[in-house]
Formats: C-alpha cells, sequence, structure tokens
C-alpha cells in the first residue's frame, strides 16, 4: 500500500509540509521526508511510541521533522499551521477518521490544494468527509481500504 501510495504522489512530496497524524512507526512521514518533504510533523499519543519514533530520527539524522507527543484531535485543536500533505491512518475501529478530517478542514490545517492520504477498513464505507474533499484514488489490499483526497483550491468546491 504504501508503495502504491507514494507512487500516488509522484513528483507531489518535495517541498511540501506534511502531518503525520496518527505516526505509529511513523512509516508514512519517514517516507515523505525521504522523498524530499521540506519538513514532516508527526502526531503519537502513546509516549513510549513517540520516543522510540524520536530516536529512529535522531539516528537518520531527520532534522526536518518534528514530533508532538499528543493525542491527534487534541493537536488539532491547538494553533494551526497548513500542511500540503496530510497521512490519517487511524486506529481501525474508531470514528477518527471523520472527526480529524472535519478538524483539519475547519481549524485551518490544509493548504488550498493539500493532498490527504485516508486508510480504513476495506469494508467500511468512506465516512462522511468535508465538502472540499474529493476521492483521487482509492484501492485496497486485504482487510484495508485506502484513498487519496485532493482539497479544492480556496473558493472551488469538490464535486
Amino acid at each position: 500500500m504504501r508503495e502504491t501510495l507514494f507512487n500516488w504522489l509522484m513528483g507531489r512530496v518535495e517541498g511540501t509540509r506534511a502531518l503525520d497524524l496518527f505516526s505509529g512507526s511513523g512509516a508514512l512521514g519517514l517516507e515523505a521526508l525521504s522523498r524530499g518533504a521540506a519538513q514532516v510533523t508527526f502526531v503519537e499519543r502513546d509516549a513510549s511510541v513517540a520516543r522510540h519514533l524520536e530516536g529512529v530520527l535522531a539516528e537518520l539524522g531527520a532534522q526536518h521533522a518534528r514530533i508532538a507527543q499528543d493525542d491527534a484531535l487534541r493537536f488539532l485543536r491547538g494553533p494551526a499551521r497548513a500542511f500540503d500533505l496530510v497521512f490519517l491512518d487511524p486506529p481501525f475501529e474508531s470514528d477518527l477518521v471523520a472527526r480529524a478530517a472535519a478538524a483539519l478542514e475547519a481549524g485551518g490545517w490544509l493548504a488550498p490544494a493539500a493532498l490527504i492520504y485516508l486508510e480504513l477498513p476495506a469494508r467500511a464505507p468512506l465516512p462522511r468527509l468535508p465538502d472540499t474533499w474529493r476521492i483521487a484514488k482509492s484501492g485496497h489490499a486485504g482487510e484495508v481500504g485506502y484513498h487519496l483526497a485532493e482539497r479544492a483550491a480556496t473558493g472551488a468546491t469538490a464535486e
């Protein structure tokens, strides 16, 4: 799935500000850094996982990475910075995709033409997403469904 995602993003990662909102291992954010993202913010609730990720980033010498050890939704209530690329891969048995999507859109966290990657159970329908988002690509692998949404530029609406 990660290979497919980054094939979809080919040529669109370099120079971006990316947000890995439910980081876990940080695989998506790390891949973005390796493909030239200008800056990646990792948000991870679990302190031990965040410390491990901090160690990985230090080992890699990743100078353009920031880790926020916080709950994702609480993080999104803080001061917003617009991101060009957002990874939304929360725990499957939650309603966090819809809640995070709404908070990202309402809180000023997205650049005008941001790309948002969503990962959910393959059998689950897409939750209600902001009207400015449109699904550009979708796929599934086993029990996982994955989607790339594009945010309509300011002043435009999604179809």
